[in-house]
């Protein structure tokens, strides 16, 4: 008997119908014999619904309090599922995070997890339950507080389980057929990749790419597990992630031997730039700079740093950021900017990023010229560049976005003849 998790988004328990689905689904996979554990997020926009009354209530929210809120969607998901699994027949438990073992640190709105202790759902399906848990969520041993892993922490939470647990396998369920090599909302003919390496999907996820969380991906490949993902409107067969280059699926009669030199094209909009103008150049301002953001718990994507006029001994730093981490770190930055010794910050919202992915990049040259002769003709400017092994990204207008990535798409020969299919919402 194999286990399995399986976790289902927000647009797969939308509404009471797509709860029904998912229960079918759930119990038909447990009939063909599987132990199955599975993790839900909140009911399609609810997450947001409940920021929108948060807002509407208090101009400023409690970290501790806004965790409170958000994790009932999640709640309210599982146990209508275990309700819909009974209806059908069958039997199923639904946990909390912090029932089911999830335990963080104590760091509201994106806590880390620092231990899984499933003794509950490992009870449950020995006795032969479907073990239904609350994703994106945990508890913290040092407050005994509820807290949050984030926007997407739903996908962490279930291959967090599936480490712990030793699952087979994480079936990750979305509203599309897997992961394509562009947004299909954006481009309609991008296609759908039947295999990808982890290494190319970190990079994807870390470039804005929606089908899987950054933080899931990473996990997944520390701890060896096989992720499908697949969409819960359809029986097709989706994308494998492959966690190490020793999982290999066996190459079927006619594919090509060499894996392509493009895995695909991701963009993100949830990012914003901030420019710290006029820094001393002198030796530990970086540090210091970065020192502030990172003590307002603020991720930074990419860097830039211009060389300083002649003379003038001053340089620009521009970075970029989560655009919900925004306010905080240029708080930060205020506070800091007489013992720093910057002039002033400039923020920037109306940004794009835009990578190119692929690890065929290591051994086939002429792949960057093509990139930006493609940004070129589409006459897209790029206020920043930031390079990997195997991903170029760049920053640009976000009005500009769209354009670029089907213009990049199409330079690189990654779209189809078939229209890709978007079975539901417009996210996860």
């Amino acid at each position: 008997m194999s286990l399995i998790v399986q976790k289902f988004g927000g647009s797969s328990v939308a509404d009471a119908e797509g709860i029904k689905r998912v229960a079918r689904r759930v119990v038909d996979t447990q009939a063909a014999g599987h132990q199955v554990v599975v993790v839900v997020s909140a009911m399609g926009d609810s997450t947001d619904e409940l920021l929108d009354l948060a807002a509407q209530v208090s101009a400023t929210s409690d970290a501790r309090e806004m965790d409170m809120l958000l994790s009932a969607g999640e709640r309210i998901s599982m146990a209508l599922l275990a309700m819909a699994i009974h209806g059908i027949g069958a039997s199923a438990q639904s946990f909390t995070g912090s029932q089911a073992g999830m335990i963080t640190d104590a760091i509201h709105g994106k806590a880390r997890i620092i231990d899984v202790s499933p003794h509950r759902i490992l009870t449950a399906i020995e006795k032969g339950d479907v073990a239904i848990v609350a994703g994106f969520q945990g508890m913290s041993r040092e407050s005994n507080d509820i807290t949050t892993l984030g926007r997407g922490g739903s996908d962490t939470t279930a291959v967090a389980l599936a480490a712990a647990l030793g699952a087979d396998v994480c079936e990750i369920y979305t509203d599309v057929d897997g992961v394509y090599t562009a947004d299909p909302r954006v481009v309609p003919s991008a296609q759908k990749i039947d295999t990808i390496s982890s290494e190319e999907m970190l990079e994807m996820a870390a470039s804005g790419a929606k089908i899987l969380h950054l933080r899931c991906v990473e996990y997944a490949r520390r701890f060896g597990v096989p992720l499908h993902v697949r969409s819960s409107f359809s029986h097709n067969e989706g994308t494998w992630v492959l966690p190490s280059p020793d999982d290999q699926i066996k190459i079927q009669e006619g594919e090509p031997l060499e894996q392509p030199i493009i895995s695909g094209v991701a963009h993100d909009r949830s990012e914003a730039k901030v420019t710290v103008v006029g820094v001393p150049d002198i030796p530990g301002k970086a540090a210091e700079i970065f020192g502030i953001v990172a003590g307002a718990n603020t991720n930074i994507d990419m860097i830039v740093q211009n060389v300083s006029t002649h003379g003038s001994g001053r340089t620009d730093i521009s970075f970029t950021l989560p655009i919900v981490d925004g306010v905080e770190a240029l708080a930060a930055l205020g506070e800091a900017q007489d013992r720093v010794g910057f002039e002033t910050v400039e923020y920037n919202e109306k940004i794009g990023k835009l990578s190119l992915i692929g690890a065929g990049m290591r051994s086939n040259p002429g792949v960057s010229y093509r990139f930006f002769r493609a940004l070129s003709d589409a006459g897209v400017n790029i206020d920043m560049i930031s390079t990997s092994e195997i991903r170029i990204s760049v920053v640009t207008g976000a009005d500009l976005l769209d354009d670029a990535v089907r213009a990049v798409h199409a330079a690189f020969e990654l779209d189809g003849d078939a229209t890709a299919t978007v079975y539901a919402g417009s996210g996860r």
